[in-house]
């Protein structure tokens, strides 16, 4: 055990007291602070980030998803989700990052911002995002007998968090045709299992409808690639989520790859299902949640206070 030197005490309250006489405020008191005090570095975080998380599109299931948790946790009372877009989050992410402040994302994996960042994600103990979701693939009725080829080849196309990863990763330095190509390039053998016994064709047309995620660009370039190897003249389209399920709900599209199930798009799956045809799954291991810098004295989102 130290000894308590009650004299320094006494001098160090006096010169406390001085400071705050002299206008020091609350807030640069907590900069000060000692890390290991918890409670007072989780209120400093909540009041730091002005009791705000950084989103993404409107549109978005992870977004629905945070206005489920923003009703759902008594402690995120008062508390506001920013949305603008992918690429602003992860802006104002990398400052964050650079002057190593605190910040509250929505965020998503597989994302190669997991591979540049030390981040993790706060626990979920009301279970709103879920633990673990996986990517599904849906097609129009009727494009079995259509197009069988095309078909067979969606029907087989599975990879894992890693291989998509690698496609987002690559992507930054390059377009992500141009990633999904390599990609393809450097895994022949995992493309000959989902093209097998599979015929060329001659020029058919296909439509695959996406969202403006990385994932779900990396996993429809890849597959418009090993379509079009196969003879198919491929179009792109991308969208937001309800738009993807009514458009091969419709028919207005032939097929997606980028359905997260069975939280994220839950709702839009909901409202069509039985007009389209599941699949199943594409990649396995998929999650969605609240997401901060592991230099955040933080673990679980029932830390966070709510605003005064």
């Amino acid at each position: 055990m130290f000894q308590v030197n009650w004299k320094s005490l006494g001098m160090i309250a006096g010169v406390s007291l001085s400071l705050i006489a002299a206008g020091c405020g609350q807030e640069n008191i907590d900069d000060t602070a000692d890390s290991g005090e918890d409670q007072t570095e989780t209120i400093s975080i909540s009041e730091k980030v002005d009791y705000t998380i950084t989103g993404i599109e409107p549109g978005a299931g992870i977004t629905q998803a945070t206005d489920n948790a923003l009703e759902e946790y008594e402690n995120l009372a008062g508390w506001e989700q920013i949305n603008s877009s992918t690429v602003a989050m992860l802006s104002e992410l990398d400052d964050a990052i650079q002057n190593e402040e605190p910040i509250i994302v929505t965020g998503w994996s597989p994302h190669f911002k997991f591979a540049k960042y030390d981040l993790k994600y706060l626990e979920d103990p009301r279970g709103v995002y879920r633990d673990v979701e996986y990517i599904s693939t849906i097609v129009r009725k009727g494009l079995k007998e259509d197009m069988p080829e095309a078909y067979t080849i969606l029907d087989r196309f599975h990879w894992e968090p890693a291989d998509m990863e690698e496609v987002m990763l690559a992507a930054q330095e390059m377009e992500f045709e141009d990633a999904a190509r390599q990609w393809v390039d450097e895994n022949q053998d995992k493309v000959d299992e989902w093209t097998e016994g599979v015929e060329p064709v001659d020029g058919t047309s296909i439509e695959l409808v996406l969202t403006p995620w990385d994932t779900e660009r990396s996993s429809a370039h890849v597959a418009k690639i090993v379509l079009e190897q196969m003879g198919y003249e491929v179009k792109l389209t991308p969208v937001d989520p309800s738009i993807m399920f009514q458009a091969i709900a419709k028919g207005d599209g032939d097929a997606s790859l980028a359905p997260w199930m069975p939280a994220t798009h839950a709702a839009f799956y909901e409202k069509y299902e039985g007009e389209f045809e599941d699949l199943g799954e594409n990649l396995r291991g998929a999650r969605i949640g609240l997401v901060v810098p592991s230099y955040m004295n933080i673990d679980s989102i029932e830390d966070l206070e709510p605003a005064e």
